[in-house]
C-alpha cells in the first residue's frame, strides 16, 4: 500500500450492541447518521460541543412500534422535496413471532411545525405496514410527478422480485404504496430479487435506473422523466450476486499550468460501477450512450473476498472522482481513473488499501462536524468508524490553491495594467494634436 497517499486518520470508533448488515447506515439530515443494529436498535451518531470541545456522540434512539426481539433488515432516510419541510425515516424488519416471521415497514414521519426535523419527535410519529414480502434495500429518490413539481419517494426490494413504490399522500398525511408502473416503468417484470438499486437525474429531464440481482443479472434504463417511459435498456449476465450497482459522472480536469490558472472540470460522461460477491468490480463507461457495452475492470478487486459496497467521491480535491470499495475481506480500496489520451486504454489503478479488523459494510461520505470538511463513515461488523481527512496535508492544499489564485490574480491585474498603459500611450498623440488645435 502506498501509505503516503492514504488521506485519512481515525477520529472515533462507535461500538454497536449487535452487528448491522449492508443496509443499515444512511445519512439523517445535514450532520447526523443512523445505523441499525439486527437486535431491533436504532443508533443516532453526531458531533456535538462538550466541554468546549467537538465530541462524537452515539445514542440509541427509541423508534416505537419496533419490538425488542425484532430483526431490522434496512434503514433510510430523506429530506422532503422543496416546498415541503420535514426529515422522513423509513425501517424495515422482521418480527419473530414463534410459529411465523412478520415483516414490516415503519415510515416516521412528524407534521407538527416546529418538530419535522426534531428526531426524537419523528421516532414517535409512525406508519406501520405489515409486508407480504421480505424485504432488502429501502432507497429514496427524487421522481417528477405533475407538471414541475417532484417528491422524494421510498423504493423497497423484496423476496417477490418487485419493487415496491411508498409515496406521500398529502392529504391524508400518510405514506402509502401505489403501483411502482406509474413513475418507474423500468422496474418492471424483473429477472430475480433486486439486491441493489440506483438513480441518477441526467439533462433532458431523464435519468439513468439500475438495478443488480440475486442471480447476478445487472440491468440499465435510460428513462424520460415526463411520461414515464423507457427510452432505451440493457442487462448484462455476472456469475454470482450483485451487491451494488452506482451509477456516477466522470470528470477530468483542466491542466492547473493553463493561463488563466484555475481548473475547470468538464463532464465526460456517466458511468455505472458494478460490484459482485465472487467476480471483479467492473466500471461501464458511458452508459447513457453506450449502455453496458464499455466495460472496465477494477484489477485487484476480487483478491478480498466479497465486494459488499462501494462510493464514488473527490477524495484528493482534484476535481476528479475515485472509487472507494469496502469488502468482507476486511479491506477499504481506493482507486483513481487515469486517462490516457485514448478511451480504450483508460483504466481505473489501486491507489490504496486500508485493513480494518471486521468486514466492512457500508460506507457514506458527509460533513458531520460541520466545518466545511467531509468525513468518511465506514460501518463495520463491530460498529461505526469515522475517518476524517489529516488536518495538515488539507492545510498545505488550501494555502497552495490560495497561492495559485493570487498569483493568478496579480497577473490579470498586470495584464489589465499594461493593456490601459499602452491604451494611454496610443491617446497621447491625438489628445496633444487636441490641444494644439485648441490653441
Amino acid at each position: 500500500m502506498l501509505r503516503e497517499s492514504y488521506p485519512f486518520v481515525e477520529d472515533s470508533f462507535s461500538r454497536f450492541p449487535s452487528q448491522s448488515n449492508i443496509y443499515g447506515l444512511c445519512q439523517a439530515g445535514e450532520q447526523e447518521l443512523l445505523a441499525a443494529t439486527l437486535k431491533g436498535k436504532v443508533v443516532c451518531f453526531r458531533y456535538q460541543e462538550l466541554q468546549q470541545k467537538i465530541r462524537p456522540v452515539a445514542k440509541e434512539v427509541q423508534f416505537t412500534y419496533i419490538p425488542v426481539d425484532a430483526e431490522i433488515v434496512s434503514i433510510d432516510a430523506f429530506n422532503k422535496s422543496p416546498p415541503n419541510r420535514g426529515l422522513v425515516v423509513g425501517i424495515t424488519f422482521i418480527k419473530d413471532s414463534g410459529d411465523k416471521a412478520t415483516p414490516f415497514l415503519n415510515i416516521y414521519c412528524d407534521y407538527e411545525p416546529g418538530s419535522e426535523f426534531n428526531l426524537e419527535s419523528i421516532a414517535q410519529s409512525c406508519l406501520n405496514l405489515e409486508l407480504q414480502f421480505t424485504p432488502f434495500q429501502l432507497y429514496h429518490t427524487e421522481v417528477q410527478c405533475s407538471g414541475e413539481s417532484s417528491e422524494t419517494v421510498f423504493l423497497l426490494s423484496g423476496h417477490d422480485q418487485r419493487i415496491h413504490l411508498y409515496k406521500e399522500n398529502a392529504s391524508l398525511h400518510q405514506f402509502e404504496e401505489q403501483p411502482v408502473e406509474r413513475l418507474f416503468p423500468e422496474l418492471q417484470q424483473l429477472p430475480s430479487n433486486v439486491l441493489w438499486l440506483d438513480m441518477l437525474s441526467i439533462a433532458g429531464g431523464r435519468r439513468l435506473s439500475a438495478f443488480g440481482c440475486q442471480n447476478g443479472c445487472v440491468g440499465l434504463a435510460l428513462v424520460n422523466q415526463s411520461g414515464p417511459e423507457v427510452l432505451q435498456s440493457w442487462r448484462v449476465q455476472f456469475d454470482s450476486p450483485i451487491s451494488t450497482v452506482l451509477l456516477f459522472p466522470l470528470s477530468c480536469p483542466s491542466d492547473p499550468k493553463e493561463p488563466s490558472g484555475e481548473k475547470t472540470v468538464e463532464i465526460q460522461g456517466y458511468n455505472l460501477l458494478v460490484t459482485s460477491t465472487i467476480e471483479m468490480a467492473v466500471v461501464y463507461r458511458d452508459v447513457h450512450e453506450c449502455g453496458l457495452s464499455r466495460s472496465m475492470c477494477l484489477s485487484e478487486s476480487d483478491q478480498w473476498d466479497a465486494v459488499l459496497c462501494a462510493l464514488v467521491i473527490d477524495l484528493d480535491f482534484d476535481g476528479q472522482k475515485e472509487v472507494l470499495l469496502g469488502t468482507y475481506g476486511q479491506e477499504l480500496l481506493c482507486y483513481k481513473f487515469h486517462p490516457t489520451g485514448s478511451g480504450s486504454e483508460s483504466q481505473f489503478e489501486l491507489q490504496w488499501r486500508r485493513s480494518f479488523k471486521s468486514p466492512l459494510l457500508s460506507i457514506i461520505y458527509l460533513d458531520l462536524t460541520g466545518d466545511g470538511l467531509r468525513e468518511l463513515a465506514v460501518l463495520t461488523l463491530k460498529g461505526l468508524h469515522i475517518l476524517q481527512h489529516s488536518l495538515t496535508s488539507t492545510a498545505d492544499l488550501v494555502l497552495e490553491r490560495l497561492t495559485q489564485k493570487v498569483t493568478a490574480l496579480t497577473a490579470g491585474s498586470e495584464l489589465d495594467s499594461a493593456k490601459a498603459t499602452d491604451t494611454e500611450e496610443k491617446d497621447a498623440p491625438a489628445k496633444k494634436e487636441e490641444c494644439s488645435l485648441s490653441n
